[in-house]
């Protein structure tokens, strides 16, 4: 590897790990205390809109739908998520946000943009755009490497 190719290995997993910590250290300064970062993220894939299908959301978290299953089980359990089946075809499973787990998601979102928006604090107009250029790049490089593995 090449000096910078060192750089931006170390620089990436730096990040991935430091906004894991940070959502985590975030969670338990909040009345969310019965939460995990997992289930935070399942309600964030869940989202506000409509309800989706097991599969549409164990394929945005990139996981089984027997796994999702049992986090969706739990977040029912703790009055998140509500689960039901559709009257024209009673195998598909809709899942949607109750009122508590809309709150949830909506906590998440504005994390989020805290978070955003004090990173790009220092950032000029131009260092935003290029930081997001390269970003979507990346994040085109891991999607089209998860979807080899299927």
């Amino acid at each position: 590897m090449t000096n910078t190719q060192e750089i931006l290995n170390k620089l990436l997993v730096q990040l991935f790990n430091d906004i894991l910590h940070i959502e985590e250290k975030s969670l338990k300064n909040t009345d969310l205390m019965d939460l995990s970062m997992t289930e935070i993220h399942t309600i964030e894939a869940i989202g506000i809109k409509e309800a989706r299908t097991m599969g549409e959301i164990a394929h945005d978290l990139r996981i089984t739908v027997g796994t999702l299953t049992a986090a969706i089980t739990r977040l029912i359990n703790k009055g998140y998520v509500e689960r039901k089946r559709t009257e024209e075809d009673r195998r598909v499973v809709l899942v949607s946000l109750t009122y508590k787990g809309e709150t949830v998601y909506k906590e998440h979102q504005v994390f989020h943009e805290d978070m955003i928006t004090s990173m790009l604090g220092n950032f000029s107009e131009e260092e935003e755009n290029i930081l997001a250029i390269a970003l979507e790049k990346l994040n085109n490089f891991f999607e089209e490497k998860y979807e080899s593995f299927k």
